[in-house]
């Protein structure tokens, strides 16, 4: 394989996509248990989404090379414009690339989904998407990059637990109910969880670099904590919520990767090196993403 093609593989870092998948996924597993779910909005919907994603993470690779985080002390994998192995100006470059290609498809899926619709809910997704876009790039990039001041938690949640979930469910049935709002915490929470382990493993670095995640400000002890409240939370609402609405299938596999979660946790909380933390993300990310699966394979038992 061609170094430049593995460097821009790198740089895309792929073991993120599941969790993005699962998030976008949920909400129309979510919409197809309620009877109401379109074949094309999915298939857009995780397209943008996956743009999306590889978008915020050459972002990533870039403002925290811009910004001192990403330095030869770091612990992790190689970042790719910190390394040199990919300028800043090609960095930017690839950014400008899958931002407009994130806004097309997310174009391409308002459309679909809204056909018909009100130009306020039109408009209103529109405003969601280009907040979606400027989010994932001024995560690290830019001058006052928002991660860099603690909210990178909350971020997480806003977009891949309520608006990836409920905005996914609303373009397939044009509606919303309250109740959504817990399997939309848990699904935010399994990617807030992910987003906890990758800073409990760079804590240091982001220490020296003043970027104020949870585990750089408050410490290893109060982030493992932080970390099982948010896996506990996870597993529960999803569990409640699926065990009230009696969707069995969807309980099933709530129950089933809660399980999983919860053996990921023990494993965690018994981690000692920094370097430890690192395997744990793509197993969180890709148990995230069997709950949504189990769930589409369960439905029929609803």
């Amino acid at each position: 394989m061609n170094i430049e093609f593995k460097n821009w593989l790198h740089a895309f870092r792929l073991r993120t996509l599941p969790l993005a998948l699962s998030c976008i996924g949920m909400g129309s597993v979510l919409a197809l248990y309620h009877g109401n779910h379109q074949p094309l909005v999915s298939l857009l919907a995780l397209l943008t989404a996956t743009l999306l994603q590889i978008l915020s993470n050459l972002a990533n690779d870039f403002g925290d090379a811009q910004n001192g985080a990403d330095h030869a002390g770091r612990v992790g994998p190689d970042r790719m414009v910190a390394s040199g192995k990919i300028t800043p100006a090609r960095m930017k470059t690839a950014m400008w690339l899958f931002g407009l290609l994130a806004f097309a498809s997310g174009i391409s899926l308002i459309v679909t989904g809204l056909w018909g619709e009100s130009w306020r809910s039109l408009l209103g997704f529109l405003g969601l998407g280009l907040m979606s876009i400027f989010a994932a790039i001024t995560y690290t990039a830019g001058k006052k990059p928002y991660g860099y001041a603690g909210l990178g938690d909350l971020s997480v949640m806003l977009f891949f637990g309520f608006t990836a979930v409920l905005g996914t469910y609303y373009l397939h049935t044009h509606q919303l109910q309250f109740s959504l709002l817990w399997p939309a915490l848990g699904m935010g929470g399994f990617s807030v969880a992910v987003l906890n382990l990758n800073n409990m493993r760079d804590r240091e670095s982001d220490l020296a670099a003043g970027k104020k995640t949870i585990p750089a400000r408050f410490g290893g002890v109060a982030a493992r904590r932080y970390h099982s409240v948010v896996i506990l939370v996870s597993v529960l609402s999803l569990l409640l919520y699926s065990f009230y609405f009696g969707y069995k299938g969807l309980f099933f596999a709530a129950a089933f990767a809660g399980l999983l979660q919860l053996q990921t946790l023990i494993q965690v909380l018994r981690v000692k090196e920094l370097t430890g933390y690192d395997p744990f993300l793509k197993q969180t990310a890709l148990r995230t993403l069997l709950l949504t699966v189990l769930a589409l394979l369960f439905y029929p038992f609803s």
